[in-house]
C-alpha cells in the first residue's frame, strides 16, 4: 500500500537533506577541502548563470520525466522497471522517422515522431504488463530483461543497418532535419523547447493522477486489487493503462532528447536517466509533484557537481561519495523519522515523569 506524502514525512526528508549535507562536509573536510567554498560552488554551478540554469532545468525534465513515468504505473499497482529499454525504443524510433521522413513540412515530422516514440514505448511496456496481469509473471524480471534486448537491439541498429556515414560518429544513426530541431530557449545551455512538451506531459499525468475518476480507480487498483474488483472496476485494463502510460512517457522522454539535445540516436542516449527518475518518484512516494520538485534537487546536484569539480578542484570521487551520502540519507528516511519521533516520545515521558514527581 503506497504511503501518503504527509507533513511529518516532509519533516524527516528534510532533516535527512540536512544531515547527509552535514555529512558530507565532514567528509570534504577530512579531504583537505573547504565545505562552504565547496557548496558554494556547486550552487552557484547549477543556478549561477543564464546557462548553467537551462543545464539543470533540462537535466531536471529528463527525470521528472522518469519520475512521472513510474508513479503512474505505480499508481495502478504495477512496478516498471523497464523504463530506460523503453526510452531507447522511442529515441530510436524518433530518430529513424526524423532522419527518414523526407518532403514534408517540419512540423509534420515531429508529430510523426512524437507518435512513433509513444507507440514505440508504449508497445515495449505493454507487453511485460500483459505477461503481469494475464499469466501473473513477475514485472520485475521482465522489464529488468526487456532493458538489456532494447538497449542491445538499438545500439545494433545504430552501429549497423542504421549507422551514419557521417565522420566522427562512431555509433548513431543519420542526423534528423535540421528543421525539425528544438530551438535553444537559453544559448550556450542543453535547454530547448522540448520543456514544453515535458510541462504538457506532466500536467496531464498530475491531472490524471489527481483529479481524474480513472486515476482514483487506478489508485484503488494499487491500494488493493481485490477490493477493486469487488467494487467493479476493471483492474486488469487499469493495470495495462498505467504500464503503457509509463512506457509512453519514456518513450517521449527518448524522442526529446534526440531531437533536443542529441540531434540523432546514439548509443549514448541514456545514462540510467531512468533508474534516477526511479529513485526520485520513491523517496517522494510517487507524488506527481512531489518527484518534480525533487527531480529539480537532483539536477541541481548532478549538474552543480560536475561545476564544483571544476571550480573547487575537488576530486570526482569524493563528488559521488558525497552525492551518494545525500541519496542515501533521503531513502533512510523512514529510520531517521522512527528515531526522531522514539527520541520525542522518550523525552515526553521524562517530561511527564518528572512533572509527576514535582506534584508528589
Amino acid at each position: 500500500m503506497r504511503k501518503k506524502l504527509d507533513k511529518d514525512y516532509l519533516i524527516s526528508l528534510f532533516t535527512s537533506i540536512f544531515l547527509a549535507f552535514c555529512v558530507g562536509a565532514l567528509i570534504m573536510l577530512l579531504c583537505g577541502y573547504n565545505p562552504i567554498d565547496c557548496y558554494t560552488q556547486m550552487f552557484k554551478g547549477a543556478l549561477g548563470k543564464s546557462y548553467s540554469i537551462g543545464n539543470t532545468l533540462e537535466k531536471a525534465m529528463v527525470l521528472a520525466l522518469c519520475g512521472l513515468a513510474m508513479c503512474v504505473a505505480a499508481q495502478a499497482g504495477i512496478f516498471n522497471v523497464g523504463g530506460e529499454g523503453q526510452l531507447y525504443m522511442g529515441a530510436l524510433s524518433a530518430a529513424v522517422v526524423g532522419a527518414y521522413v523526407k518532403n514534408v513540412p517540419a512540423w509534420v515530422v515531429v508529430v510523426l515522431a512524437l507518435l512513433a516514440a509513444i507507440v514505440a514505448g508504449g508497445l515495449f511496456a505493454w507487453i511485460p504488463g500483459a505477461m503481469k496481469v494475464y499469466w501473473k509473471v513477475d514485472e520485475v524480471i521482465t522489464t529488468i530483461m526487456l532493458n538489456s534486448a532494447a538497449i542491445f537491439f538499438c545500439s545494433y541498429m545504430a552501429k549497423g543497418p542504421l549507422k551514419t556515414t557521417e565522420r566522427g560518429i562512431a555509433s548513431g544513426t543519420r542526423s534528423i532535419m535540421k528543421d525539425a530541431l528544438f530551438s535553444k530557449l537559453i544559448p550556450m545551455s542543453n535547454l530547448t523547447t522540448a520543456i514544453i512538451y515535458s510541462a504538457v506531459v506532466a500536467f496531464f499525468i498530475w491531472y490524471l493522477m489527481t483529479r481524474s475518476s480513472t486515476g482514483y480507480e487506478m489508485k484503488l487498483t494499487g491500494n488493493n486489487e481485490r477490493f477493486a474488483k469487488y467494487g467493479g472496476i476493471s483492474s486488469k485494463k487499469l493495470m495495462i493503462l498505467g504500464m503503457v502510460l509509463s512506457g509512453a512517457i519514456c518513450g517521449l522522454c527518448g524522442m526529446l532528447e534526440v531531437f533536443g539535445l542529441h540531434k540523432r540516436f546514439v548509443t549514448t542516449i541514456s545514462n540510467e536517466f531512468y533508474f534516477d527518475g526511479m529513485l526520485v518518484a520513491m523517496i517522494m512516494r510517487y507524488s506527481p509533484f512531489g518527484t518534480i520538485l525533487m527531480s529539480l534537487f537532483f539536477a541541481i546536484l548532478n549538474i552543480g557537481g560536475q561545476a564544483m569539480q571544476l571550480s573547487a578542484g575537488i576530486s570526482s570521487e569524493v563528488i559521488q561519495i558525497v552525492q551518494s551520502i545525500i541519496i542515501f540519507f533521503m531513502a533512510a528516511e523512514g529510520g531517521i523519522r522512527h528515531a526522531l519521533k522514539e527520541k520525542a516520545a522518550l523525552r515526553k515521558a521524562r517530561n511527564e515523569a518528572t512533572r509527576k514527581e514535582a506534584l508528589q
